[in-house]
């Protein structure tokens, strides 16, 4: 049952597929994933159909999805979800939806990546590639990839609650890894594309390494350090060096303590919401918090 009021099935999908797209209704249909906003229904073997299930934002980032994905997936090393149709909003179901290339691979917070030079170069390789400035018109972070100062309330009180719950033991070097990140000069270059999401469950894994990245929803043009923070959340110990170094143009120091801002945040989102799993409160994903456990305490080593 999904959050809102309309169940979705297997049959469900098919009658849109029937109704909008009858050329694919014939493929084979079964459950694939639910994600925070999205459902995942595999459409034979190399498609997929995804649908909003949750929040009411999830319409407006399937059509950006729809809108910017397909020209920049062109060239990207690591395979992507291209969104190939669109559905629109009918009786059968009330809010927009796509279909999209399937993706292989485990996400990272169930199946992390365990090579971790192969991981980090590949991971680089990626954000060299999408990193390119983004055209006039480009979708806003809405405050993400700008300047870090104007989210230290947020931090704060996200902080503040781990605290709380017992889930961070020295705030004061997590409080530090930010306040050094908020005084680093801000970035003076082009927006550039950024995946926006780059948190465990959207990086796909296979043998150990990193094959594939999906959820674009939050795709937007600002601050490479907004993406740059993954290699702490994604990468396992001793590989954000490797990264660093393979990424290009290689960051300088400011972008770096920018980026351990955005990261550091990133960290204790994913221990909220791991916390949250655990105790089965709604929204909870228990396989967030290792992975977030793990990069605050590179962070502040």
């Amino acid at each position: 049952m999904t959050h809102a009021d309309t169940e979705i099935t297997a049959e469900l999908v098919r009658e849109l597929l029937r109704d909008q797209h009858p050329d694919l209704a014939r493929h084979p249909i079964r459950l694939g994933a639910r994600g925070w906003d999205n459902q995942l229904w595999r459409l034979g073997d190399d498609l997929a159909v995804r649908l909003p299930w949750a929040t009411e934002s999830a319409d407006e980032l399937l059509r950006k999805e729809y809108t910017w994905l397909p020209s920049l997936a062109e060239g990207l090393p690591l395979r992507v979800p291209v969104p190939q149709r669109l559905g629109e909003p009918s009786a059968l179901f009330p809010r927009p939806w796509i279909v999209t290339t399937w993706v292989p691979g485990e996400p990272a917070d169930r199946a992390p990546a365990t090579r971790g030079e192969e991981a980090a170069d590949a991971l680089a390789a990626f954000l060299t590639a999408l990193h390119r400035p983004a055209p006039e018109g480009a979708p806003s972070g809405r405050g993400r990839g700008g300047a870090l100062a104007d989210s230290t309330e947020g931090f704060v009180r996200g902080l503040a609650a781990a605290v709380e719950e017992g889930l961070v033991s020295d705030p004061d070097k997590v409080r530090a890894v930010w306040d050094d990140a908020a005084a680093a000069p801000e970035w003076d270059g082009p927006p550039l594309w950024l995946h926006g999401d780059l948190h465990p469950a959207n990086i796909l894994t296979t043998d150990g390494t990193f094959s594939g990245v999906i959820d674009f929803g939050d795709l937007f043009a600002g601050d490479p350090a907004f993406d740059l923070a993954a290699a702490w959340i994604l990468l396992p110990d001793g590989a954000a060096d490797r990264f660093h170094t393979a990424y290009r143009p290689a960051p300088d120091a400011a972008t770096l303590r920018r980026a351990r801002g955005w990261a550091v945040g990133r960290a204790l989102a994913c221990i909220s919401i791991g916390n949250a799993g655990v105790h089965g409160r709604p929204g909870g994903k228990p396989t967030w918090g290792p992975p977030g456990h793990a990069s605050l305490r590179r962070l502040t080593a």
